[in-house]
């Protein structure tokens, strides 16, 4: 049997970008600054864990290793084991962006190699004429915000006037996004995933990457949270990817929290929605029970990127790595002889950055199995020798981007 289990974790780089100074990233390290940060106690005081980052079974996997290879140097605090179990390297992006589509579509083989869209960071972020089409298809009486933000932030500040007015509050960042927030019950949710369609087909001609809903419940600004009803759309990749070859040759794709809306659901067969990184890994391993001979099951872990990155939470980035960590073993019971996972990033967001946006950074890439040799991979020149090794695994022809590490 042949099956691959492709795991990202959103926004978990490992430092060393040879091109992050362009992005104004020189030095960004997620996993070295969280270390870092564990190593002087300064996560204890948070009082969400305790001690040096723990991370043993990934560090048995080669995370540790990795890490070296990217920047040099090995993360605070953590012990180099003596033996590793897995086959670990560390990977460039070479698509244009630091985004998520970017990192996941290079990912499964197809670099993002043109120039997206983005939204200005000074003044107004949305243009006069785009701002009024889209008060005209949506049916709205303006809107909020329009502006570089982050999104819980800008929820807390207009989130009551979004109730009062209707006005949805729309927002942008340094990715190519146009972000809608809007109250679940006032508001309501199939008329706020009706109006992003409606601005995701006016943003084509801005060439921007997603439209995300960003649904939300509370009274107030100190009740107001985010729900687990999200939606990202995409446009679609540029060329077909790996997830496409594989429907094609009749595999089953599982595609499990936000991968789907990533690849605008194109060449996924199974769709599987939860909500907080733990319900995430429960979903994967109830799709490797049901994948069959040459399916994938891919998941994205959004937890790290949306709740402890972007809002520079690095004692709960920590804590929250920690948890992943340990529903490892869970996992490795699952695997059958011929299986193979492959655990990466799409991309940085070191929590100790500025700002709240993503960090340009190398991506580690574990891959395990009852029959993957321990050995180094090296430092890939582009994340789609991922996507070309699960091709490869999975006996499906090749890309045309990228090469197969095993």
């Amino acid at each position: 049997m042949a099956r691959a289990f492709l795991f990202v974790l959103d926004s978990f780089g490992i430092g060393g970008a040879p091109d992050a100074e362009t992005y104004g990233d020189l030095g960004a390290d997620t996993l070295g600054h969280i270390a870092e940060f564990c190593a002087t106690g300064a996560a204890d005081r948070a009082g969400l864990r305790e001690g040096p980052l723990n991370l043993p079974n990934m560090s048995a996997l080669g995370l540790v290793h990795a890490a070296k290879l990217a920047t040099g140097r090995v993360p605070a605090g953590m012990p180099v084991p003596g033996r590793v179990y897995g086959a670990y390297g560390a990977a460039s992006e070479v698509s244009r962006g630091k985004d998520t589509p970017s990192g996941h579509w290079e990912i499964a083989g197809t670099p993002v190699m043109f120039d997206w869209g983005y939204f200005s960071a000074e003044g107004d972020a949305f243009p006069a004429e785009l701002v009024e089409a889209i008060c005209r298809e949506g049916n709205i009486p303006g809107i909020l915000g329009n502006c570089h933000a982050s999104g819980t932030d800008i929820i807390a500040r207009l989130g009551e006037e979004h109730m009062r007015t209707g006005k949805p509050i729309c927002y942008t960042s340094s990715d190519s996004v146009f972000q809608i927030a809007a109250h679940e019950h006032t508001f309501g949710l199939e008329r706020l995933l009706e109006f992003c369609q409606a601005v995701r087909r006016l943003l084509d001609d801005y060439n921007i990457g997603r439209v995300i809903a960003r649904p939300f419940i509370g009274h107030s600004a100190q009740t107001f949270t985010r729900t687990g009803n999200r939606r990202d759309y995409s446009v679609l990749p540029p060329e077909p990817t790996v997830l496409d070859r594989l429907a094609q040759a009749g595999r089953t794709v599982h595609a499990i929290g936000k991968i789907g809306d990533i690849f605008a659901h194109q060449g996924v067969t199974k769709l599987t929605k939860a909500d907080g990184n733990m319900a995430l890994f429960d979903a994967s391993l109830a799709a490797i029970d049901e994948a069959e001979d040459g399916d994938l099951v891919f998941t994205n872990f959004v937890d790290f990127d949306m709740l402890f990155g972007h809002r520079r939470d690095v004692a709960g980035y920590a804590a929250a790595l920690e948890a992943f960590d340990a529903r490892l073993p869970d996992l490795d019971r699952k695997l059958k002889p011929g299986d193979i996972v492959i655990l990466t990033a799409d991309h940085g967001c070191d929590p100790t950055w500025r700002g709240t946006d993503h960090t340009r950074e190398r991506v580690p890439v574990l891959m395990f199995g009852p029959a993957v040799r321990s050995r180094s991979l090296g430092v890939a020149n582009t994340f789609a020798h991922i996507g070309e090794t699960v091709a490869r695994h999975l006996g499906i022809a090749p890309g045309l981007h990228g090469r197969s590490l095993i």
